[in-house]
């Protein structure tokens, strides 16, 4: 199984969105995909799209941020 990483902090909406998508677009049944965000609004809005694209998904508060762990259904 191979994880996809997507490190989106320090960066406004919809960027972490468009890279959460462009990455989804390359996944194949075995990916996980982990999404970093700092903002809370980032977080939503990637949580949104995820849920959307029916991906399994935790979201793991850290420091300063959160890890969005997402694997398809």
């Amino acid at each position: 199984m191979k994880t996809i990483i997507i490190d989106a902090r320090g960066r406004s909406c919809p960027e972490p969105v468009i890279m959460t998508k462009q990455a989804i677009n390359t996944l194949d049944e075995s990916n996980n995909l982990h999404v970093l965000v700092d903002t809370t609004v980032a977080k939503e809005n990637v949580k949104r799209l995820l849920t959307k694209e029916k991906f399994n998904i935790d979201i793991k508060p850290q420091e300063d941020d959160f890890l969005i762990v997402a694997q398809k259904e």
